[in-house]
C-alpha cells in the first residue's frame, strides 16, 4: 500500500511536467512570434483591452500568451503607381503617371491597425493620392502641365497627399510625376508655339546684341571725334612750326640724300625733296 502510494505521488509531477510539455509543443506556434528585418508588430490583447496601441513591437523574438496575437506589418518605405486620366483647367482629359513613396508610421502602428487596418493602401494612400493629384492637375492648363509648371504640380500633389495622410498614420515620403500624356492635337499645338517663342527669343537676343554693339561703335566714334577736337585745338601754328624746326634738325643729321627748303610760303614749315629711308 505504503509502494503505491509512492507510486502516485511520483507519477502526479511527471503528468503534470509531461502536460506542460505537450502543452508548450502544441502551443508553441501561438506563444512566440519572430519580426523580420523591415517589419513590425502590433499586438492584440484578447482579453483584455484589445489592439496595444501603446507600444509598437521591433524586430525580434517576441514572446506572448497564447489567446494573443501579433500582427506584422511592412513598415519599409513602398511605392505605389498610378495611371488616371485627369481634367486640366480648360477641360481637356489629361492621362498622368503618379507615383508616391509611402510607410506606416512605425510609432503610430497600433492607432493604423485599430482605424484603418493592414488594407490602409487601399482604403487611404490610393484614394489620397488620385484626389490629390486631381485636384491639383485641375488647376493648370494643358500647356503648363507640359511645359513649365510640371515641377511645382509634383510638389503640390506632395503636400495635400501627405496632408490626408499624415491624419491617417501614413508617412509619404515623396510624389514623383513619371509622365504626362496629352492628346495629340494638343501636345502637336503646344510645340509648335513653343518652338516659335523660342525663335522669338533667338531674334529678340541677336537683335539685343545688334543694338548693343551699334551703341559700342557709336560711342567709340564719339571718343574719336572728341579727340581729334581736342587735338586740333592745341596744336596751334606755334606748336606746328616749333615740330617742324625738330624735325628738320633730325633729318639735316640724317646720312640719307636729301634735298631741305626752309620756309614754304604758307607756314614757314620746311619742304622735304628727294628720298628719305
Amino acid at each position: 500500500m505504503a509502494q503505491q502510494e509512492f507510486s502516485v505521488k511520483r507519477i502526479g509531477p511527471i503528468a503534470i511536467v509531461a502536460v506542460v510539455v505537450i502543452l508548450l509543443v502544441v502551443f508553441w506556434s501561438r506563444m512566440t512570434v519572430t519580426i523580420n528585418s523591415g517589419e513590425a508588430g502590433v499586438l492584440f490583447k484578447t482579453l483584455t483591452n484589445g489592439v496595444d496601441t501603446e507600444n509598437t513591437y521591433g524586430e525580434g523574438f517576441h514572446f506572448l500568451l497564447p489567446w494573443d496575437k501579433m500582427i506584422v506589418y511592412n513598415v519599409r518605405q513602398q511605392e505605389i503607381a498610378e495611371e488616371m486620366n485627369v481634367l486640366s483647367s480648360n477641360g481637356l482629359e489629361i492621362k498622368a503617371d503618379v507615383s508616391a513613396w509611402y510607410r506606416p508610421n512605425y510609432s503610430k502602428l497600433g492607432f493604423l491597425h485599430q482605424q484603418i487596418g493592414n488594407a490602409y493602401l487601399r482604403v487611404v494612400v490610393i484614394p489620397a493620392l488620385r484626389s490629390s493629384a486631381r485636384s491639383v492637375i485641375g488647376r493648370y492648363t494643358p500647356e503648363q502641365i507640359y511645359s513649365t509648371k510640371r515641377d511645382a504640380i509634383q510638389v503640390e500633389i506632395f503636400e495635400e497627399t501627405k496632408a490626408i495622410l499624415d491624419d491617417k498614420f501614413v508617412e509619404l515620403d515623396n510624389v514623383l510625376i513619371r509622365s504626362i500624356i496629352l492628346p495629340p492635337t494638343i501636345k502637336s499645338a503646344i510645340e509648335s508655339k513653343l518652338k516659335q517663342e523660342q525663335e522669338s527669343l533667338e531674334y529678340e537676343f541677336k537683335l539685343q546684341k545688334a543694338q548693343k554693339e551699334a551703341e559700342r561703335q557709336r560711342i567709340d566714334a564719339e571718343g574719336k571725334a572728341a579727340a581729334n577736337k581736342i587735338l586740333n585745338a592745341s596744336l596751334t601754328d606755334k606748336i606746328l612750326q616749333e615740330k617742324g624746326i625738330s624735325a628738320t634738325v633730325k633729318l639735316a643729321e640724317s646720312p640719307n640724300s636729301k634735298v631741305v627748303i626752309i620756309g614754304n610760303s604758307k607756314d614757314g614749315m620746311p619742304l622735304i625733296l628727294g628720298d628719305i629711308k
